[in-house]
C-alpha cells in the first residue's frame, strides 16, 4: 500500500511543490519590474536587479507549466546561489538576520527540481508522453 502511495503520488506531489514555489517566485519578478504586489520599483533596464527580475517573471512561468523544467530550474537556482552571495551574505553569516534564507531555500528547492524534473502534471510529461 505504502509503496503504491509512493508510485502514484510521488510525482503528482512534485508537481504541486513545483507549481506552488514558482508562483510564489514570480511574485518576487512581479515586484520588482510591475510593482504588484508591492509599489513601484522598476530597476534601471538591464541592471542586475532588472535582469533577476526578468528570470523570475519568465522562469517561474514556465515551473509553473512545467515546460524546459530542468534547465529553467537549474538556471534559478544558480540566479538565487548568486544573489544570497552577492545580496544577502555579506549583510551578516546567518541567513535569518541577512534576509537571505528564501534565496537559500529556492536555489536549493530548484536544485531539486532540476535533477527530479517537473513530476507527472507538467508540460514536459504530456509532451514525452505524445513523443
Amino acid at each position: 500500500m505504502a509503496d503504491r502511495l509512493q508510485t502514484e503520488w510521488a510525482p503528482r506531489v512534485l508537481s504541486i511543490v513545483r507549481v506552488v514555489a514558482a508562483l510564489i517566485f514570480m511574485a518576487h519578478g512581479t515586484s520588482k519590474l510591475l510593482g504588484f504586489p508591492e509599489g513601484p520599483f522598476t530597476p534601471e533596464a538591464f541592471s542586475l536587479p532588472w535582469i533577476a527580475g526578468v528570470l523570475e517573471i519568465v522562469g517561474g512561468a514556465l515551473l509553473v507549466v512545467g515546460l524546459f523544467t530542468r534547465p529553467t530550474a537549474f538556471v534559478l537556482s544558480g540566479l538565487m546561489a548568486f544573489a544570497y552571495w552577492l545580496a544577502h551574505a555579506p549583510k551578516s553569516i546567518y541567513p535569518l538576520l541577512n534576509g537571505g534564507d528564501a534565496a537559500i531555500l529556492f536555489c536549493f528547492l530548484f536544485l531539486y527540481i532540476a535533477f527530479a524534473g517537473g513530476g507527472s502534471w507538467s508540460l514536459d510529461e504530456l509532451l514525452k508522453r505524445k513523443a
